[in-house]
């Protein structure tokens, strides 16, 4: 998406420190007057969450301008140009984060609020409650997503923030594609998108979600959240306003089956003996065909343990076991071969791929380790194996983003741990 561009400047190690250094030196150091005064006088002030965000917005847009007109970015690229604006945003919300941050009491409360309600909700939601097709269920995926979204409260930039939102909504994204290119069917819209987004953020239940939002619209340069950035994050809004006001009419269930749920979860959640039923054990409710499914399961189960109950206890696979035991049916079994085609990458080589198959490749390679040490607990074994695997390709795949650069708009969370040392230490940064 060509709109897309204005976010996708890079904030990787090496930009970051280019503003620093760059920030050192002597012509600039009537841009460092600057900045300090203007934080000084920002934090001197009452907060005033409208007046703080025109303060903010204002002095970024006359900051880049003196950018432009100044020696020091003489002949630079916009590429260049738009990474100094993004690491003087990131300067100054660093510098700025504890004094505008969830500085109303209202928005303190809303975030409590929320948190708690979705806490509940969380614990007896399906997907179906939300009209979530069966071929768009997909558990890894949605894990991935959350945990994205999980990250939001790891950083303080605003830029920062919303690429863990625009990086969930590109894993549902992905899903929802893959999901229908395998089915033949029309590329999904938003009537498919934002339902699994609320679902993904329920089950996420990012503390402070209310105002992490308000941070990204109060003090994300404006001229940058534009195109597929503005897209997925006004879909983020929605999602919130939908939990925020979230009831049994809007999860297709009567509303006082809703409210039974939501003490039944409140109970669970709180460990309080009894409920609100005269003291009766109060379960959560369910959809129909799943507690068909749970009764059948329950019944199979105590079956087999009644069947199983004087046999000595089998060992446990483990997974290198379970993983020689299909490879010797694969094998066996030249039929198998086929279940390979699957796999489009599997026979490709580096020359193969385009800038477009490595953020395929990248969430294929997630939801793999994901399943994998998923396995290995399950099986109560060690998983170290595909951690020291993981590391080895986060090392480079970063390195790869340093040597090419930033790609696309969900580049951002790859910063090494250097870049977050930097950011803490960004108040000692500028002399």
């Amino acid at each position: 998406m060509d709109n897309a561009e204005p976010f996708s400047a890079s904030t990787a190690p090496l930009t970051w420190h280019d503003f620093l250094e760059r920030m050192r030196h002597p012509s600039a150091s009537e841009f460092v007057k600057s900045i300090k005064t203007f934080i000084v006088s920002f934090s001197n002030n009452p907060p005033d969450p409208e007046r703080d965000s025109a303060s903010v917005q204002e002095f970024l847009t006359n900051m880049e301008s003196a950018f432009r007109a100044h020696p020091l970015w003489a002949g630079r690229s916009e590429e260049e140009l738009d990474s100094a604006g993004e690491g003087l945003e990131k300067y100054i919300m660093t510098k700025l984060f504890t004094r505008v941050f969830a500085s109303h009491p209202d928005d303190v409360k809303v975030d409590d609020e929320l948190y708690e309600k979705l806490a509940l909700v969380q614990q007896f939601i399906r997907p179906e409650h939300l009209d979530i097709q069966p071929a768009y269920q997909n558990e890894t995926s949605w894990l991935l997503a959350q945990k994205e979204l999980q990250k939001i409260n790891i950083y303080k930039a605003p830029r920062d923030k919303l690429v863990c939102i625009l990086s969930c909504c590109k894993v549902i994204s992905n899903l929802l594609f893959n999901a229908s290119t395998d089915a033949n069917e029309s590329l999904p819209g938003a009537d498919e998108f934002l339902p699994v987004l609320i679902y993904v953020t329920i089950k996420a239940n990012p503390p402070q979600l209310h105002s992490n939002l308000l941070y990204i619209q109060r003090y994300r340069r404006e001229s940058r959240l534009v195109g597929e950035a503005a897209y997925f994050f006004t879909n983020m809004l929605s999602a919130e306003s939908f939990v925020m006001n979230i009831n049994g009419e809007s999860l297709s269930m009567d509303e006082t089956e809703f409210q039974k749920n939501m003490e039944s979860a409140q109970a669970l959640i709180y460990g309080l003996s009894g409920d609100y039923n005269g003291g009766q054990s109060q379960s959560i409710s369910e959809p129909k065909e799943a507690k068909k499914e749970n009764s059948t399961v329950a019944v199979e189960s105590t079956t087999e343990e009644s069947n199983t109950k004087d046999k000595p206890v089998s060992k446990i696979p483990s997974v290198s076991d379970l993983e020689n035991k299909g490879a010797n049916m694969i094998m066996k079994d030249e039929t198998s071969i086929k279940e390979f085609k699957n796999f489009p990458y599997l026979y490709s080589q580096a020359g193969d791929l385009t800038v477009g198959d490595v953020e395929d490749l990248l969430n294929r390679y997630k939801q793999l380790v994901l399943m994998y040490v998923s396995l290995a607990k399950g099986l109560g074994v060690s998983a170290s194996s595909s951690q020291s695997v993981e590391t080895q390709n986060s090392n480079v795949t970063t390195n790869a983003a340093d040597d090419k650069g930033s790609t696309g708009v969900f580049s951002g969370n790859s910063e090494s741990k250097s870049a977050e040392e930097a950011e803490s230490r960004a108040e000692d940064e500028v002399q």
